[in-house]
């Protein structure tokens, strides 16, 4: 059954007449995100420090936003979360995701890092897959004054943001510095896919199939592409020696059976993976904590694994 709160947000929506993203151009639809997110987050929470950083990542100035745990001084050595904003590549920001973050930082007491990777369509792939790399290599090269163990950084993100936290995992296999962890939270694992939640939860639960193709057609040059797996991580030739991963999915998510089917391959390649399925619940509900209480649950999982995978 349907979370009633999440059905009660649903038909707010429909009473509301709220347009249907792919109906929107990219602007507008960034403006109206900006605008929905306030209206369901809840306030954020007080942090012992919020820095705003400019990083040069390979000739692109992408902004980062640093957050410290409540309690944690300025020189305290902290693990850390490099997080990616969800929104399609096209929509959001480090201020949609604010209080998402800080919930994250003071639950698990990692320092996180907010990356405002680039968006299409005036950035198409791979900029944001690239901006999300060198983030993630920019923080553990900067870990001495950033105050963290680069030897406990994960990634993550939600929807978009956690497909590309999985692409950072497969493209820092084997490299010198890797992802200690990575927080899957709903993620986007195929372009263009076909699965049964993506016909079942097509329509009616916010996120819609034709959402998705708006969003992949604005992110990818062409159809091809979908099939490099910097934009489906899910057709990696291999998915052996990848780092640990939670990956939590919603019942109601067209997104749903590719998160099931990514943590699934993790498994089968003999890396380790926690699966958590929200079953009543709907894509994005993890940043809706004002009207969902799940919301609150599903911050409080990922937490417990960051604390769980990334304890000293």
């Amino acid at each position: 059954m349907l979370d009633p709160q999440a059905k009660a947000l649903l038909q707010l929506m429909v009473d509301r007449g709220v347009p249907p993203v792919n109906t929107l151009p990219p602007q507008e639809a960034r403006d109206f995100y900006v605008l929905r997110k306030a209206l369901t987050q809840p306030e954020p929470p007080v942090m012992s420090h919020v820095h705003d950083h400019l990083p040069d990542l390979g000739g692109v100035k992408v902004p980062v936003r640093e957050y410290r745990p409540a309690g944690a001084s300025a020189t305290d050595t902290l693990p850390a979360l490099v997080y990616y904003h969800g929104g399609g590549w096209v929509i959001g920001n480090i201020e949609t995701h604010d209080v998402l973050c800080r919930q994250l930082s003071n639950a698990s007491g990692c320092a996180v890092f907010s990356v405002d990777y680039r968006l299409a369509p005036e950035h198409v792939f791979p900029a944001a897959y690239d901006d999300a790399l060198a983030a993630f290599q920019w923080v553990v090269s900067q870990a001495a004054s950033l105050h963290i163990d680069p030897r406990r950084v994960a990634v993550g993100g939600d929807s978009a943001g956690g497909n590309l936290a999985a692409a950072v995992c497969l493209g820092a296999r084997g490299s010198e510095h890797v992802p200690a962890f990575q927080l899957l939270i709903y993620p986007a694992t195929l372009m263009y896919p076909d699965t049964p939640s993506y016909h079942a939860n097509a329509e009616g639960y916010g996120l819609t199939a034709q959402a998705m193709h708006w969003f992949m057609d604005h992110y990818l040059p062409t159809r091809e592409h979908g099939n490099d797996w910097r934009a489906s991580p899910l057709k990696a030739s291999s998915h052996a020696g990848l780092p640990p991963a939670l990956v939590l999915t919603a019942g109601y998510d067209p997104l749903k059976d590719e998160g099931y089917q990514y943590a699934d391959a993790l498994s089968a390649a003999g890396g380790v993976a926690e699966y958590v399925c929200f079953e009543r619940q709907i894509h994005g509900f993890i940043t809706m904590g004002r009207v969902m209480r799940e919301a609150l649950s599903g911050v409080e999982v990922c937490a417990q694994a960051l604390r769980r995978y990334l304890a000293k």
